[in-house]
């Protein structure tokens, strides 16, 4: 009897580790990137730095592809489908973590490169976001 007891003891607290794990996944949900795909966020706040520069679209865009291509690998580029040419994405991965890149125009002399990226299993990673944008920059100025 006392077995039989233990037994249903276990599985509901079974049960309710389980309920658990499902309730924090969906509370977890998926968010938005900057280049208009979608993607796991298990950990709330910023993760994406933007930076402007006085350079051209195509120029601000080769410099995002170089640094993606440099440090990791790039996997898409592609101009999101709800914005015109003067918006240009790219999906790469650099140590093991997925960068997005989306690149606009503001006006014809000055270009936004906006940097997202994110662990495996959906944490952010700001720093490297940081790094990858800086690198961008640099890569202007040669």
């Amino acid at each position: 009897m006392i077995w039989i007891v233990l037994m249903t003891m276990k599985g509901k607290f079974f049960a309710a580790l389980a309920g658990a794990a499902v309730v924090a996944a969906v509370a977890t949900g998926c968010i938005q990137t900057v280049s208009g795909t979608w993607t796991p966020d298990l950990s709330p706040g910023q993760d994406s730095l933007s930076g402007r520069y006085a350079r051209s679209l195509d120029q601000v865009y080769r410099a995002s592809v170089q640094v993606i291509q440099t440090d990791g690998v790039l996997l898409t580029e592609f101009i999101p489908h709800d914005t015109t040419n003067t918006v240009r994405a790219l999906y790469g991965k650099v140590n093991e973590r997925r960068v997005w890149v989306r690149v606009s125009e503001v006006d014809p002399q000055i270009t936004q490169v906006t940097v997202e990226t994110r662990t495996k299993s959906g944490f952010k990673d700001i720093d490297l976001a940081h790094e990858l944008e800086k690198e961008i920059g640099l890569q202007l100025a040669r």
